[in-house]
């Protein structure tokens, strides 16, 4: 089987926004209009393709980024439609590494929202082209000249608009293409299916050339031909200013802004012909680099290539109910048939690749062979997981795995009946396969099992889909913090370990100094010892020690974080002394030193950022400041103000019903982890009495 498509030909893109800004349902229209479906499915009647889960119906949210291929103007498009909501950023960050460009999408009122923020600051990160798609134009409120705006201020974009709307709200009825200079207007009869072009209305004849010359501008200023030519007068051709729009998007200089409504359907097709145009194809991006899984230091690049040796990336992990474990894979480079051998570099296991499959959401197609630039689903990888890179067993390549947030909170979790406790563990195995987010371990003190994960709703969701993915029913404990420990000063500490028993006794003496490190550093080890006080093959026992102390914290038992330890002295025994022994002491006397240190809790801080109409402003910001938090800002945006604050994670549970009730519904909110940062002394002391309590009561 040989290729079908040309790789020039090919879009890996991803779709992108704020939670609402109307991801799935541009991406709805899009399978509709390329062929892909023959009906539209509506995210609000729980009928979005894209949203297949049970839980993405109920809550009309996508939770789980959903792939798809589809065919316009003889290009392959493959997307991944991802999540809005902060819960489920990893679908985001592990979408945005292996795709080549992105649709982003701003609602028309909200403009520039936190998420949306977020997520251009992760498309930053992995420098990927963008195209912008400023949605819900036919709403109350909307305004494109003010989101484009937003977008450049906050952004700090350079936007290039393509497109301004005719008119706006319910007489928004098309769009003024500023490289034609022409008016498309959708017929509402056809659902905006079909469209005529006719001449500029006279009443936008003017600022369609403003923004014709605005386009031009942005277009040939990057370009010293095109430069030349604007200057001179000279006219300059559409495939011209094409070709320097699509140079310069690729190379994330500018960004084209098109706009219209998904849900009316009028934009779409124009919006598809931008892509094709403006965003890259694999051959259009430097080559992959990876290292030798042998030699790290030795660099090695693979070309978008059918004929380079085969590379490929596991980016996503999901189970099943027909085929089990089902493993998503970008290839960049060479050609494969299902059936084959391959290396996983992260693992150095060999995985056969059993059926490969093309995805539409939770459809599948069976694929005999794949190539570079497919974005597709593998079953038979036993061993792979998110981040591990699959490559020719001859020619061995790692790339750089993908990097995940940490969990800020937990909730503990136990089956409703002993049958169900097998089932429990298998169930929770696969869903912390699934998200790197998803964190499960049994507290050694409580036997109980935590669930960790990145917000109330994800957990929300993960206790959902045991029961009705798995068949599991469990009980749910109540929320937790992901507190910390760390220390404000320094500290030295002795401490000798000492047993006599009949035969060797057991015999170490460290000296230990312990001092802060700065936050997010994690833990240092030095030794500092000369003159051989303490034999080498015994120094890693004290750093053995000191790691397992800090796993149950000195203070309250929560993970010490951002501490330096260096061993400074100590002494052994001939016969007496072990590595046992040195792990003991360096334990008893990092506890010791971590007491005299200024000892401290740390709790997880979200930023919070609340749109509410003017009148219920002061009743959001009291409450606000009721739960520990802190105002930063508040500006006016239209009829609504945008209040910008900072609060702690656990003050934070019930904070949605609360908003409800005191503005009428009348208010959105989104919040994401910020940082970790002290806590008060009089809660402090609150959390460790409560702490000694359950331990007291477990005795």
């Amino acid at each position: 089987m040989t290729r079908q498509i040309n790789l020039a030909k090919v879009r890996n893109i991803g779709i992108m926004a704020h939670i609402d800004a109307g991801k799935t349902t541009l991406t709805e229209r899009i399978i509709f209009y390329t062929g892909k479906s023959h009906k539209l499915g509506e995210v609000h009647d729980g009928a979005a393709q894209m949203d297949w889960m049970k839980q993405e119906r109920e809550r009309g949210i996508t939770i789980s980024g959903a792939a798809t291929t589809c065919s316009w103007k003889e290009h392959r498009i493959n997307i991944i439609d991802t999540p809005g909501h902060v819960d489920f950023t990893v679908e985001v960050e592990r979408s945005l590494r292996i795709l080549d460009g992105a649709v982003v999408v701003f609602c028309a009122v909200g403009g520039v929202e936190p998420q949306s923020e977020t997520v251009w600051h992760q498309s930053q990160k992995y420098n990927v082209p963008k195209i912008v798609f400023i949605n819900k134009m036919d709403r109350i409120g909307a305004d494109f000249f003010e989101v484009l705006k937003e977008i450049e201020k906050e952004l700090g974009a350079n936007a290039i608009p393509l497109q301004i709307p005719i008119g706006k709200e319910d007489s928004f009825r098309g769009i003024i293409d500023l490289l034609e200079m022409k008016a498309y207007i959708y017929e509402s009869e056809s659902l905006g299916k079909d469209f005529h072009t006719e001449k500029i209305p006279d009443e936008y004849k003017e600022i369609a050339e403003k923004y014709r010359q605005i386009m031009l501008e942005k277009a040939v200023e990057l370009d010293d031909v095109l430069m030349e030519k604007h200057l001179d007068s000279k006219d300059i051709s559409r495939e011209e200013l094409v070709q320097a729009i699509r140079r310069n998007t690729i190379a994330n200089k500018i960004v084209p802004i098109m706009c219209g409504t998904a849900f009316k359907n009028k934009g779409i097709q124009k919006l598809l012909d931008a892509v094709t145009l403006y965003l890259p194809s694999p051959l259009d991006l430097p080559p992959v680099k990876g290292t030798d899984p042998d030699q790290p230091d030795k660099i090695i690049e693979r070309k978008a290539a059918d004929s380079e040796p085969f590379t490929a990336l596991a980016f996503k992990v999901q189970t099943d109910p027909h085929m089990g474990k089902l493993v998503y894979l970008r290839v960049y480079s060479g050609k494969l048939a299902a059936g084959s051998f391959v290396y996983n570099a992260t693992k150095r296991k060999r995985e056969r690749l059993g059926r490969l499959l093309e995805m539409h959401a939770n459809q599948r197609t069976d694929k005999p062979k794949i190539f570079a630039g497919d974005i597709v689903a593998a079953v038979g990888l036993d061993h792979t997981v998110t981040g591990d890179t699959l490559c020719d067993p001859d020619n061995p390549l790692l790339l750089e795995a993908i990097e995940f947030p940490t969990p800020v909170m937990s909730i503990s979790i136990k089956p409703a009946s002993r049958a169900a406790q097998e089932k429990l563990g298998n169930a929770l195995a696969k869903l912390a396969e699934e998200d790197p987010t998803f964190n499960v371990h049994v507290d050694p003190e409580t036997e109980e099992t935590i669930l960790s994960g990145m917000g109330e709703l994800h957990l929300e969701i993960i206790v959902d889909r045991l029961k009705h993915e798995f068949g599991v029913e469990a009980v749910a404990g109540k929320p937790k913090v992901a507190y910390k420990e760390t220390i404000l000063n320094s500290a030295e500490e002795k401490y000798k370990h000492v047993k006599q028993t009949g035969g060797h006794g057991q015999y170490a003496h460290v000296e230990l100094m312990i001092s802060p490190a700065k936050p997010g550093e994690g833990f240092e080890f030095e030794n500092d010892i000369t003159q051989g006080a303490i034999p080498k093959e015994y120094v890693p026992a004290v750093e053995k020690g000191i790691i397992e102390a800090m796993q149950h914290g000195v203070l309250a038992g929560f993970p010490v974080v951002d501490v330096k330890a260096t061993l400074i002295d100590g002494s052994f025994h001939e016969v007496d002394s072990s590595e046992i022994a040195f792990r003991l002491a360096a334990r008893e006397c990092f506890k010791k030193a971590f007491l005299k240190a200024v000892p401290i809790l740390l709790e997880p801080c979200m930023s919070l950022e609340v749109v509410t109409p003017q009148e219920y402003m002061g009743n959001v910001v009291g409450h606000i400041c009721s739960r520990r938090g802190k105002i930063f800002g508040m500006e006016a945006k239209g009829p609504l103000q945008v209040i910008s604050a900072e609060a702690p994670l656990a003050e934070m549970f019930g904070f949605v019903s609360d908003l409800r009730s005191l503005t009428s519904g009348h208010t959105n909110y989104s919040m994401h982890f910020e940082k970790y940062q002290a806590v008060p002394a009089e809660t402090s002391a609150k959390i460790i009495e409560e702490k000694a309590k359950e331990k007291k009561s477990r005795t």
